[in-house]
């Protein structure tokens, strides 16, 4: 039986995080999409349907309290927060 691989979607506004957080879930073989604030994030979420989000709060644009205001009105992914 083969098993989908299983989508991450990481969304933090610093680069070395994202890409830290990036290499370490692909070698674990997950699939990693990512965001630099919550508007992309919406974005990317209603695009890749993860099934895990990563999130930062204190983004600029929109800060992860404002995304999980909105993307709640739509899914009920499971979010993790990393701040």
């Amino acid at each position: 039986m083969i098993q989908s691989m299983k989508t991450i979607l990481v969304v933090d506004d610093k680069a070395n995080v994202r890409q830290l957080l990036q290499d370490y879930l692909t070698e674990q073989g997950f699939r990693i999409t990512t965001a630099t604030n919550g508007r992309e994030a919406i974005y990317e979420a209603r695009r890749t349907k993860p099934d895990l989000i990563l999130l930062d709060i204190m983004m600029p644009e929109m800060d992860g309290y404002e995304f999980l205001r909105q993307y709640r009105q739509e899914k009920d992914t499971p979010v993790i927060i990393i701040t």
